[in-house]
């Protein structure tokens, strides 16, 4: 069991420990793999000489599990896990889950709603005073008020909430170790990079910027969208200042993001001895279901200069992107080949997006990422150099490793990187050597305004694309496909825009199996304008679909040949007045 950190007190009596210096509980799994942030978490602060214990899912219906390994000498890290947990807990439609790919089995009900407050308040219980430290993307995103679809209010920050000490937002290395290092030396957390504290003034946030407070917010739309808007504004680690909202009678202080990693130090994490397994105690619970996507997979980089709309990425691991070395990647990848399950496939080499790895901007290092302009819209800004030769390189060089057969590409491309001359090189390789079949991309919408609101390129950039893909696969001589994600019912779109989409897919004979019902995730562009109705940077209205009736209809009528599509699809045509396509619709439904 020395290959995981400790999970039980017999853990702790194998290393000679009484207690250790922090204690991490999560609401996934324990999996022992850098897809996991507790693993991460858990791993650098062992590197740097701390003993640290894991609690994952425990009861929270008591404190018995919270006491597991006692008490720690520095702090309790607390998380949601690798997803907000009422993402993990609950469907679009608010419906209850019926899998959890985070937990043995992938049993539901392991973990509660809104876990990250509810852990810290047990921790709170059985410890009293012990210091308490919240992140993870549950807490990242909800550090300041925030909209809550589950609740369809506005909600104070998390960190009030889970009584905490503080709270990291974004990619956490680096403050975990600063926390760790001022509690072990007694010294004050307040101004940290990419946390969060509360205080009765702001006297620790020498130049911050003021938002509306938390009760003028939640009262007022229109101040809602303005303390975005600065937030947003501010999200950059070197031109952002801190920010400060008050909630009653304290201040909720945000302090700037942290400054990225290099690819030094992201080899170093990378690099570190995880385990790369779940915890042996999962093996006669079904193992972990989203462990398996992962198991033979590579992250390659961090961040995403995309800024889609309706995207958490940018408020959370930021816009500029962070490589590791291929060195680094292709001494992963042969230790994958070493394990003996390894079968010959490495399923993806990627991150969030996956011909992003290597991309620079010489701005970024110095002045960070542009605060009047996107990256990537309305199309490729020209100081942004992609890495296309040395991600061809390394997929090249992994490919040639002893014991790989395949290198597939899993993570989703942006197709509007792969139209320009500059990609033709790196499309055909990829087309050529490491597609499985199938390639995913996200248009997302056909309508031009619906496409600008999720800042997404136009449609016409995907149609390119689409064209140049088909052409690529014959001339090398293979039968590929495009799996093309579409969202339905984002703000700004109407019936009638879905309508026209279906109508494209269908004489295309498109069947999309890939769509997501929106959702207005806390601190993103589109959470705004779902609940405000209107741009945060424009201050137009839009429109917005709020009942799930009509939710069901925009996602039917692009789902047109789906069992059950009809009665949804029949009362949209009657509500923009276009009952005549009904005969249409249904004969494509049933395949005619």
């Amino acid at each position: 069991m020395l290959d995981f950190l400790p999970v039980t007190r017999d853990d702790l009596k194998k290393r000679g420990w009484d207690t250790p210096d922090v204690i991490l509980i999560t609401g996934d799994a324990y999996v022992d793999h850098p897809s996991y942030g507790t693993a991460v978490i858990g791993r650098v602060l062992e590197s740097a000489g701390y003993r640290v214990g894991v609690i994952a899912q425990p009861d929270w219906k008591g404190t018995g599990d919270f006491t597991r390994l006692g008490r720690p000498r520095l702090f309790f890290g607390i998380s949601a896990g690798n997803l907000d947990s009422m993402v993990a807990n609950r469907t679009a439609m608010k419906k209850p889950r019926r899998k959890d790919e985070y937990s043995p089995g992938g049993r539901t009900g392991l973990r509660p709603d809104r876990a990250a407050i509810v852990y810290a308040n047990r921790v709170r219980e059985a410890f009293g005073d012990a210091v308490v430290v919240i992140g993870g993307i549950e807490a990242s995103l909800r550090r300041l008020a925030h909209y809550d679809w589950w609740d369809n209010a506005v909600r104070r920050s998390v960190l009030l909430d889970a009584r905490a000490d503080i709270l990291v937002y974004g990619m956490g290395e680096r403050q975990i170790l600063e926390i760790a290092g001022r509690l072990d030396r007694g010294d004050d957390l307040a101004g940290i990079r990419g946390t969060v504290i509360v205080r009765k003034d702001v006297a620790s946030s020498v130049g911050h910027r003021e938002i509306p407070s938390y009760e003028a917010v939640r009262e007022d739309k229109d101040l809602f969208n303005a303390a975005f808007v600065e937030t947003y504004r501010n999200q950059d680690p070197v031109r952002g200042r801190a920010i400060a909202q008050k909630h009653g009678d304290r201040f909720v202080i945000q302090f700037p993001p942290p400054i990225p990693m290099n690819s030094r130090e992201l080899d170093r994490v990378y690099g570190l001895p995880f385990a790369k397994n779940p915890h042996p105690a999962y093996d006669k619970q079904g193992g972990i279901p989203g462990f398996e996507t992962v198991k033979f997979s590579l992250v390659s980089h961090r961040g995403c200069c995309g800024e889609c709309s309706f995207c958490s990425l940018s408020m959370h691991q930021g816009r500029a992107i962070q490589s590791r070395s291929r060195e680094s990647i292709l001494k992963e990848a042969l230790a994958l080949t070493e394990r003996p399950d390894f079968k010959g496939t490495i399923t993806d080499i990627g991150g969030p997006t996956v011909n992003l790895y290597g991309a620079q901007c010489r701005r970024w290092p110095t002045r960070g990422t542009c605060s009047s302009r996107h990256c990537l819209t309305p199309e490729k800004c020209k100081n942004l150099h992609l890495g296309y030769g040395d991600s061809v390189k390394l997929y090249t060089e992994v490919l040639g490793l002893p014991k790989v057969k395949h290198v597939f590409l899993e993570s989703g491309f942006r197709h509007d990187l792969l139209t320009g001359t500059y990609a033709a090189n790196y499309l055909e390789h990829v087309v050529a050597h490491h597609i499985s079949g199938r390639m995913k991309v996200a248009p997302e919408h056909n309508a031009g305004h619906v496409l600008e609101l999720m800042n997404k390129p136009d449609f016409a950039v995907y149609e390119t694309f689409a064209k140049r893909f088909r052409e690529t696969s014959r001339r090398i001589g293979k039968e590929q496909y495009l799996v093309n994600y579409f969202i339905s019912g984002h703000p700004g779109c109407t019936l009638e825009d879905t309508l026209a989409l279906s109508l494209y897919l269908m004489k295309r004979r498109i069947h999309p199996e890939q769509i997501q019902d929106f959702i207005p995730l806390p601190m993103t562009l589109s959470g705004c304008m779902y609940y405000t109705e209107k741009n945060p940077f424009t201050g137009e209205t839009l429109y917005v679909s709020k009942t799930f009736r009509e939710r069901k209809m925009h996602r039917a009528l692009i789902q047109y040949r789906n069992p059950g599509s009809g009665e949804y699809v029949k009362e949209a045509l009657r509500i923009v007045g276009k009952e005549e396509l009904l005969h249409t619709m249904t004969c494509a439904r049933r395949g005619r």
